[in-house]
């Protein structure tokens, strides 16, 4: 790999972790990459992976400030060395950006405030995620840096998928809307798949589904978003690892009057202890399909109900955008899965939706189309990249303060 003219460092500051990587936003090649976990606990971990060497430890991590300062020293210590790769922004994934962010930003201290008054509406995320960009900042105060905000690209919905049908004063209130996540993913499968293919996003009509621990699905209409599957959090939509996705809300009244739950109970229910794992015991899907192979029924259960609910989806997308041109599948899950892919899609073929399933078997790790030749929706296995997505946006923003 040739040494990159300019770099980014992203940064993806969790409550407990930090997730990096050094980026050459050009080339699109990940320099080196790295992640500091257990932050705060008695021992925490450290792996830092370069081109030419993997280097981890464990040591006690007390904070973030401490994390992102062993970061650094690793750079130092085994490289490759951040001066001499010209970094040139420091891109923050921030989960929430609300009703105030349609694109990324370059981070000053009115820009922190907004990201902390959004917290309520992340409060699992946002915190985490400007502890990040403080500390970053603090340790690399000579480069800018840049938030770039889940719900972006989806800031812009039609007003018919952005709002739900309850109290319109409680509503605007309480900031209460669809705002989506995994938009940066979305934005860039989308974007790339039709450049893959030879198409105007412009002119075309997508339908990504972002299938890993959290999964969603969108609508993509001439590169724009028109619907997506997670709402006012994460928690709505697809059947996830942990989370259960769409569900009655009546069901959280039923348990704090009948089971006893407070509210924590049932947040810590929906989204930590539902989906796959809240009906297998598992929330890796490799685990959950080695008992069903051992004739698990819940197992099987669990499979049917991940599939039937993408299915769902993906009907209804193709009936939002009025005939559907692509499907992608990305993430963990759409990239590794074959028996969900095709599970998610089977009987859909008077739909114009048709998977050859020679081309479907297995893992993808290069863009795969998995349709049949004579498939009217072109369905892709298309890798996503949130870094060099994120180190791309923050060029950008850069780029043009300096305009």
């Amino acid at each position: 790999m040739s040494t990159p003219t300019t770099s980014v460092l992203v940064v993806n500051s969790g409550s407990s972790s930090i997730k990096y990587q050094l980026v050459d936003p050009v080339g699109g090649d990940a320099i080196a990459w790295g992640l500091v976990e257990r932050i705060g606990e008695e021992m925490g971990s450290l792996k830092h992976v370069t081109q030419d060497s993997t280097t981890e430890r464990e040591l006690p991590v007390p904070d973030h400030g401490e994390g992102l300062r062993r970061v650094l020293s690793l750079f130092e210590a085994v490289g490759p060395d951040l001066s001499a790769s010209h970094v040139i922004a420091v891109g923050h994934r921030v989960v929430q950006g609300g009703p105030v962010f349609d694109g990324p930003a370059l981070v000053d201290s009115h820009v922190e405030q907004q990201i902390e008054e959004l917290s309520p509406l992340a409060p699992l995320h946002n915190p985490a995620n400007l502890t990040g960009i403080r500390v970053g900042r603090a340790l690399l105060p000579d480069v800018p840096h840049v938030a770039v905000f889940d719900t972006a690209f989806f800031h812009h919905l039609p007003a018919a998928a952005a709002h739900y049908a309850i109290d319109r004063e409680v509503a605007e209130t309480f900031k209460v809307r669809r705002y989506g996540a995994h938009g940066t993913s979305h934005q860039y499968v989308a974007h790339e798949v039709a450049a893959y293919l030879g198409r105007d996003v412009a002119q075309t009509s997508t339908i990504v589904l972002h299938l890993g621990n959290g999964a969603s699905a969108s609508a993509v209409k001439n590169g724009h978003a028109v619907d997506t599957s997670m709402g006012l959090t994460p928690l709505e939509g697809l059947v996830m690892g942990t989370r259960s996705g769409d569900i009655d809300p009546a069901v959280t009244f039923h348990l704090m009057r009948n089971a006893g739950m407070s509210v924590d109970d049932v947040d810590d229910l929906l989204n930590r202890r539902s989906g796959l794992k809240g009906m297998t015991g598992q929330n890796d899907l490799r685990e959950v399909h080695r008992l069903v192979e051992e004739g698990d029924e819940a197992a099987k259960i669990a499979i049917d109900v991940y599939a039937h609910r993408i299915k769902k989806y993906v009907g209804g997308y193709a009936a939002v955008l009025g005939g559907v041109d692509v499907i992608a599948f990305t993430a963990g899950v759409g990239e590794n899965d074959d028996i969900v892919r095709a599970r998610s899609l089977e009987g859909l073929e008077r739909l114009g939706i048709e998977i050859d399933h020679v081309r479907n078997a297995g893992r993808k790790k290069e863009p795969t189309i998995i349709s049949t030749d004579s498939s009217p929706t072109t369905v892709v296995v298309y890798p996503t990249n949130e870094e060099l997505a994120i180190a791309r946006l923050a060029v950008d923003v850069v780029e043009a303060s300096r305009a």
